[in-house]
């Protein structure tokens, strides 16, 4: 019965160690930013190209492509307008 305490021991030891390692490893990457995107991305699950294939429709997605293409060309007629404006305001 002894020995079942000590591989129990032995075992919550082991875990604790792990938890520990795995909070200081993370608290060690939250000053840096560098290593804080790389843990994020590490977890990342790729799609293999049929399953994206699979998920993304392709009619959606290019009209949303065509609604943001016309959303940025309408503001970026509205940021040169506005540009214009101010440097007409500043020659006066």
């Amino acid at each position: 019965m002894s020995d079942n305490n000590k591989q129990s021991d032995k075992k919550d030891s082991s875990a604790a160690d792990s938890s520990a390692d795995s909070v200081d490893e993370y608290l060690q990457t939250l000053g840096n930013e560098d290593a804080r995107e790389q843990r994020y991305y590490s977890q990342e699950q790729p799609f293999s190209a049929e399953e994206m294939t699979r998920l993304v429709n392709e009619e959606r997605l290019n009209a949303l492509l065509a609604q943001s293409d016309a959303f940025l060309q309408g503001l970026s007629r509205e940021l040169k307008d506005f540009d214009e404006d101010l440097n007409n305001d500043l020659d006066k």
